[in-house]
Parts: C-alpha cells; sequence; structure tokens
C-alpha cells in the first residue's frame, strides 16, 4: 500500500514564505480534499510535492512509501509513482497524445519492460471509451487546441494510462461544465483501489458531490487548521471559512495570490 507522508512542511516562493507546517498522510485507498480561500498554499502544496524548482522546501519532509521524495528529480518523482494533474495543463505542439503517453508509460515501466504496441493500443481505446473522449483525440498534439474539459478529461486520461501511486489533482475542476464534472468524476472514481492514493485540491463542495472524499482538510495561512470527513465539506460550501476563523481565533491577513 502507497504512502504519502509531509511532514513540518515549509516552503517558500522567491523568498517569502507560503507554506509553514503542512502536515498529511495519505495512503492508498484513502481520498483526500484540501479546501480553503484563494492564496493559503494549496497549489503550493502540489508543487512543492512534485518539484517545480520555484518552491524552495526551506524544512520538513515528504517521503513516498519511506523513500526521500525532496531527494529525487521531477522525473525520479513520477517513476516513482507521483502524478499531477494541472490546473493549466501545457500544449506540447508536434508530440501527439498517444506518443506522450506511450513514453510516459515506458518510462515507468524502465528498460526492457516497455508495454507492447497492441497493449498500449488496447487500453488507450478502452480508457478514451470509458472517459467519452473522440477517437481522433490520441493522433492530436498534446493539449493543443483542445478546451478547457478536453484538457481536463485529458488529465484524467493520462491517469488511468499511468496508474500511478498517489496523484495530485490540482483544481481539476475549474472550468467544467457539470457533464465534463461527471465524467471526470467518473475516471476518478474508477481509479479507487486499496493500491491508488489521491489528493484533491478543489474551492467547490460540487466536486465532491460526485467524488466522496475519505477526509477534507481546510488550509489556512499556510497550514492545515481543520480536518473531517465529507460534511467539513458540505458545511464551508453552506457558510464559508468564517466560522473556522472564529472558531480558531484566526484573523484575516493579506497574502499573495500563488503562481
Amino acid at each position: 500500500m502507497a504512502v504519502l507522508t509531509i511532514k513540518d512542511l515549509h516552503v517558500s516562493v522567491e523568498g517569502k514564505e507560503i507554506l509553514k507546517g503542512v502536515n498529511l498522510e495519505v495512503k492508498g485507498g484513502e481520498i483526500h480534499a484540501i479546501m480553503g480561500p484563494n492564496g493559503t498554499g494549496k497549489s503550493t502544496l502540489s508543487s512543492a510535492i512534485m518539484g517545480h524548482p520555484k518552491y524552495e522546501v526551506t524544512r520538513g519532509s515528504i517521503t513516498l512509501d519511506g523513500q526521500n521524495v525532496l531527494e529525487m528529480e521531477v522525473d525520479e518523482r513520477a517513476r516513482a509513482g507521483l502524478f499531477l494533474a494541472m490546473q493549466y495543463p501545457s500544449e506540447i505542439s508536434g508530440v501527439t497524445n498517444a506518443d506522450f503517453l506511450r513514453a510516459a508509460i515506458n518510462a515507468r515501466l524502465g528498460e526492457g519492460n516497455e508495454i507492447s504496441l497492441m497493449k498500449f493500443i488496447r487500453k488507450l481505446d478502452e480508457k478514451m471509451e470509458f472517459l467519452e473522449m473522440n477517437p481522433d483525440m490520441a493522433h492530436r498534439y498534446l493539449n493543443e487546441g483542445f478546451s478547457g474539459g478536453e484538457k481536463k478529461r485529458n488529465e484524467i486520461l493520462q491517469l488511468m494510462m499511468l496508474e500511478p501511486k498517489i496523484a495530485i489533482l490540482d483544481e481539476i475542476d475549474s472550468g467544467l461544465d457539470i457533464d465534463a464534472l461527471k465524467i471526470v468524476s467518473k475516471g476518478i472514481n474508477e481509479m479507487r483501489s486499496s493500491e491508488f492514493g489521491c489528493l484533491i485540491i478543489t474551492h467547490y463542495q460540487r466536486l465532491l458531490n460526485y467524488i466522496t472524499p475519505d477526509y477534507v482538510h481546510v488550509m489556512m495561512q499556510g497550514r492545515i487548521v481543520k480536518s473531517g470527513g465529507p460534511e467539513l465539506a458540505q458545511r464551508l460550501e453552506a457558510e464559508g471559512y468564517d466560522w473556522i476563523k472564529k472558531e480558531l481565533g484566526i484573523e484575516d491577513e493579506t497574502v499573495e495570490q500563488e503562481a
């Protein structure tokens, strides 16, 4: 069973401390959701886990199955079983969806264990049909000319093809209409197993209407300040964050928007 463990994580961006002691553990079989106001460190957390060079870890640790993630390069983190679905997926001209996915799968499997072409095609066709994607998208350049909804659906296709140990989904629901949201949620729910853990970063309860999390965490001022079950997200949707601030004695402060 995979275990991602984050202890006392402090992260700075250009000398400004954004994360101020995050503690979190995500195990295989669990879905965690992180919610919170803008600028509180949610996307900084996902970028730090995956090793974005802009985000400097100044204190704390991140381990995956006991391995020190902070000592790994970005590609090593992906091969170890971490996956990030980004809020704004990149476009790569000249590389088709199919070529990108096969190269990514083979990079994880390692030399001598590459997936056969026929097995790859069968798996790709199966997952694209499940996500109600036009088969032609396999032969289009990665995310080039894709709508916002197509890009997000494509991120879930990558998730289902790569089968990581731990996935971090950074605002995967932003910009989706209700039909696309249902399909994206269906893909995430299909991945549920004891071998797969998921951390969902979201602003809205609506995604959690379709994906029931095991744990909901609220992040404020660079820390996780409250955790609970699905009912916590429902209360946040109904009442906002002011009740948490009052309960914990948190004062409003001006924070920089996350990059």
